[in-house]
C-alpha cells in the first residue's frame, strides 16, 4: 500500500477524485488540515461517487501531527520545483506522495526539509504552470504501482 498526502487541499473535487483514485488503486488518502471545503461538500462527494465508503482516509490537523505519524516512512514531495523525475525513483511499499495545495503548491520548507531524492517532478512542457493535481496523484501512484508489478490489483 502506497499513501497520498494532501497538504491543505483546496478544490473540492480534487479531492472527490483522489478518493476515488485511492480506493481503486489501494492507498491511504492523508488529509493534512485546513481544507478548503468542508467533507461533507456535495461537489467533493459528486466526484469521489460512492467511493468514500472504500478509500481508507486519514485526517491530520497540521503538517506536525502528520510527519510525527509518518516518521518512519518516506515521503516524496511531488513539486514543480522537484529535481528528480518521478519514474527514477524505486517505490517501495509504504512509500508516501506528498502534495501541496492548488494554488501555491508545497511550501518551500517543506520541500527543503526532504532529502534532495525524495523531491521528485512531473516533465511538462516548458513555461506551463502545473498538472492538475488529481492528475498528478494518478500519474504518481501508477508508477509507484507498476514498479509493484500491480500487486493486488487485477
Amino acid at each position: 500500500m502506497f499513501h497520498v498526502a494532501l497538504y491543505q487541499p483546496e478544490i473540492p473535487p480534487n479531492t472527490g477524485n483522489i478518493i476515488r483514485l485511492c480506493a481503486n488503486a489501494g492507498c491511504r488518502l492523508h488529509l493534512i488540515h485546513p481544507l478548503g471545503f468542508q467533507m461533507d461538500n456535495k461537489r467533493l462527494e459528486r466526484a469521489g461517487l460512492d467511493y468514500r465508503e472504500w478509500a481508507d482516509i486519514a485526517e491530520y490537523p497540521n503538517w506536525e501531527a502528520f510527519r510525527q505519524q509518518m516518521e518512519k516512512r518516506r515521503i516524496f514531495a511531488c513539486s514543480t520545483r522537484g529535481a528528480l523525475c518521478y519514474d527514477t525513483p524505486e517505490y517501495q511499499q509504504g512509500d508516501v506522495f506528498l502534495f501541496g495545495p492548488e494554488t501555491r503548491g508545497l511550501p518551500p520548507e517543506l520541500i527543503a526539509a526532504l532529502p534532495a531524492k525524495q523531491r521528485i517532478r512531473i516533465p511538462m512542457q516548458p513555461g506551463n504552470r502545473s498538472l492538475n493535481m488529481s492528475n498528478a496523484v494518478a500519474i504518481l501512484v501508477y508508477e509507484a504501482w507498476r514498479q509493484q508489478k500491480f500487486s493486488g490489483g487485477y
